[in-house]
Order: structure tokens, then C-alpha cells, then sequence
């Protein structure tokens, strides 16, 4: 059984997490919405690579994707409170997400996860909304997003 595109682009639209809402309505320990999330960012990140020279625009969206999903799972393997409130809402506002950059940067000492996470809000905004990066600007920037994303695997312990 497949999801009709009317209802996942609707959800995109407002915002609705589609892993967080199942994951509430299938009851998953906080694991198991981890790897989900974990999952979900490697994919954004492999995908937003490979766009990099022949789509730009796309490629910088599916790596700010990346990074959203790698803090999703970071703040919810870390039990945040950004991520019980988004589970609860069924969605992660903006302002949750850098709150829990926020939180996630004291929590484990490392201011540099702000500096990543500005640089992949900076592709969600200037690649993707603005359109306005070339493929070398895409590329000076995938480095952070790995970064953030290669901190979540190690941290979950992958």
C-alpha cells in the first residue's frame, strides 16, 4: 500500500512530521523514532550528494534534510524536551529545531553544531527557497551537513 501524494504533500505543507505522527500512533519507543530519523538523513544525505552538480536547488533542500532529520534523532536519542513537544504537537516548528541545536550543542559540549546546523539553514534558504547557490557554493557547505549528520550516527552508536 502506498500514501496518496495529495496527503504527503499536504502534510509537507503543514509542517506534519509523518515519522513522528506514526511513530505516536504505532506507540515506537524513543529507538525506534531515532533510527527512523537516523534512516531518514542518511537517505536525504546520499540523495542530496548525488543532486549536487545536475540540480542544485533540490540538492540543497534534501541535505538541509539531512541535517533536520540527524537533529530530530539527535534530540530525541538525547530525550530533549524539543522532542517530546514535537511529538506531542506532531510536528517540529523552526523554532523547535534550533532550540534543540540549541540544547543539543550544551548538552554535548559542542558549540561547533551550531556553525553546522547555520550552514545547512543557510542551504534551506539561499539553495532552496532563493535558489540563489551554484554547485561549488552546494558543495562548500556539504561538509557540515555530514558533520551533523556523522555526530548523530556516532552518538546512536553507528
Amino acid at each position: 500500500m502506498s500514501v496518496p501524494e495529495t496527503l504527503i504533500n499536504e502534510a509537507l505543507r503543514k509542517g506534519i512530521d509523518l515519522v513522528d505522527v506514526l511513530a505516536k500512533v504505532l506507540n515506537l519507543d524513543p529507538n525506534e523514532r531515532t533510527e527512523a530519523h537516523l534512516e531518514l538523513a542518511a537517505e536525504f544525505l546520499n540523495e542530496g550528494k548525488a543532486l549536487i552538480d545536475r540540480d542544485p536547488i533540490q540538492a540543497s533542500e534534501n541535505l538541509y534534510k539531512a541535517a533536520e532529520e540527524a537533529i530530530k534523532a539527535l534530540a530525541i536519542a538525547l530525550n530533549l524536551d524539543e522532542s517530546r513537544t514535537a511529538l506531542e504537537q506532531g510536528r517540529w516548528t523552526t523554532v523547535l529545531l534550533f532550540n534543540a541545536v540549541d540544547s543539543i550543542s550544551d548538552k554535548l559540549g559542542k558549540e561547533e553544531v551550531r556553525l553546522w546546523w547555520g550552514r545547512a539553514w543557510f542551504l534551506h534558504v539561499e539553495g532552496f527557497h532563493e535558489a540563489r547557490l551554484s554547485p561549488n557554493q552546494v558543495k562548500r557547505d556539504l561538509k557540515y551537513v555530514e558533520a551533523i549528520v556523522k555526530l548523530t550516527q556516532e552518538y546512536c552508536g553507528h
